[in-house]
């Protein structure tokens, strides 16, 4: 069977890969493309998560589309006007029509002599194959099949329900019932409130603290300059403005971290009642950015504990009961329902395996080039957001950024783009400078970043705006060749 041919494939339909399309659609619009959707609907995260209160941890001026502006009401959105947003702009600018459903993508070969990569796939269990000059892995990063659920002692003997909130059924009503969430990161932080609006009882269960910072859920600024100015100038506007205080509030954390610290810890404290314990469940270990600072929309889990709909308690698992959960320190928790809010699971490249003309290629074994490429890797891109930022900022970016390399191989006959590493004076580093602990897990399976451009991860949207919009394609590491 003769496979189907696209100039570029892209995978994912999800943040990443509709933003990718509109991109491809616009800078390079005599491509041919094609989106492998592994699910059933446009959405990725956005449609996968359904716990209750899902939201943003990103304002939506940057979380949104530079091209198409978020006119919501909230900037930091629940989950289905977020899902909204997706379809329309998908069918607004004809980018559902390229999307291919269903379709799980489980190899891709690079062919050097043919210049194109080999898709393997399945769709309902049947086989399918097609082709393409370039891969665009927009998949995100982590495990959609399951969350990261580590075993709990006498979890069997539980007799409540346990449940993930990767996976939420669709039939549980915690409304009267005694419910415990285990951790600590924006997904916790994001369903103590909600639970607590219909529950008897929630206690957020963490064996150590986060910061958590309350942002008013509107924008006011954004809220004004749609009354004056037109939709998309308020928006550029407001878009800048936020990743302008987004960039310098990371570098004060970075310089300043203790003072930095002891400022959130006071923020904190302000908006609890007096002699609340602060210093045990709101005083992480760690500095600000270390790891992701957490959200809360208009202090909405400081007002659920204030007002006693919601507890915290920091503490460690000694063990599972017939009950709830026995705590190391002593004591117990009893629940009906205990939600396991222990994170994800870190999947590069959606869980592609690569081989470049019949070797495999790890991308763990090599070095990251400008966080969306791989060394010894030709024509293969990948979607990796901003641990300090919005998602979307870098994935715009990646996608602005594998155009300019399709415009220039078409103007210069050269059919292959491979990031190479032919600097001694690189020295390796670890990918991620982010002590989470889905991270630390991952570590192993990630690729390197180096210490000097073009290898080295920013964590900058300034500075990967210079380079990857008018910053040199043919930088000395990026080697073209294969004429046509």
């Amino acid at each position: 069977m003769t496979a189907e041919h696209f100039d570029v494939l892209i995978v994912g339909a999800g943040i990443s890969g509709i933003g990718a399309a509109w991109h491809l659609q616009a800078r390079c619009p005599g491509k041919t493309y094609a989106i492998l959707e592994a699910r059933g609907a446009i959405g990725g995260t956005w449609d996968l998560f359904r716990y209750p209160g899902i939201r943003s941890d990103s304002d939506m001026h940057t979380l949104g589309y530079a091209f198409r502006p978020w006119t919501g009401a909230k900037a930091i959105a629940d989950g289905p006007a977020i899902l909204d947003y997706l379809h329309d702009t998908a069918r607004d600018h004809g980018i559902d029509r390229h999307i291919r459903f269903g379709i799980r993508v489980l190899r891709a070969d690079w062919s050097t002599p043919d210049a194109r990569w080999t898709v393997a796939a399945e769709r309902d269990g049947v086989a399918v194959t097609f082709t393409c000059h370039f891969l665009f892995l927009c998949a995100g990063y982590y495990d959609y099949a399951a969350g990261h659920a580590p075993e709990f002692p006498g979890s069997a003997d539980f007799r409540g329900r346990i449940v993930h909130p990767q996976h939420w059924p669709a039939d549980l009503d915690v409304a009267g019932k005694r419910v415990v969430v285990i951790g600590s990161g924006a997904t916790a932080v994001t369903l103590v409130p909600e639970l607590a609006k219909t529950a008897a009882r929630v206690t957020l269960l963490q064996r150590s603290p986060s910061f958590i910072v309350a942002r008013p859920a509107q924008d006011r600024i954004a809220d004004r300059l749609r009354r004056w100015l037109p939709a998309k100038t308020a928006y550029g506007i407001t878009r800048w403005k936020n990743v302008l205080l987004g960039m310098f509030f990371y570098s004060l954390a970075r310089r300043r971290p203790a003072r930095t610290k002891a400022r959130l810890i006071e923020m904190t404290r302000a908006l609890l009642p007096a002699g609340f314990d602060v210093e045990t469940h709101f005083t992480p270990h760690y500095n600000p950015w270390d790891q992701r600072i957490c959200l809360a929309p208009d202090g909405d889990l400081f007002a659920a504990l204030s007002h006693g709909r919601a507890g915290i308690v920091t503490d460690r698992i000694a063990h599972f009961t017939s009950e709830g959960i026995a705590l190391e320190a002593g004591g117990a928790l009893d629940a009906d329902v205990i939600v396991t809010a222990t994170g994800l699971e870190i999947l590069l490249l959606g869980g592609v395996a690569v081989r470049v003309d019949g070797v495999p290629a790890d991308p763990a074994k090599s070095m990251s080039y400008k966080a969306m490429m791989f060394s010894g890797i030709p024509n293969l891109a990948t979607a990796f957001g901003y641990t300090n930022a919005s998602w979307t900022l870098k994935a715009d970016l990646t996608a602005h950024y594998v155009c300019r390399l399709l415009r220039h191989m078409d103007r210069t006959g050269l059919r292959q783009c491979t990031p190479v590493l032919n600097d001694p004076k690189v020295q390796a580093e670890d990918f991620l400078d982010f002590t989470s602990s889905y991270v630390l897990r991952a570590r192993s399976r990630l690729p390197r970043q180096g210490s000097k451009l073009p290898w080295k991860v920013h964590q900058n949207y300034a500075r990967d705006l210079v380079m990857l919009k008018w910053g040199r394609v043919d930088d000395g590491a990026m080697v073209f060749s294969n004429p046509a």
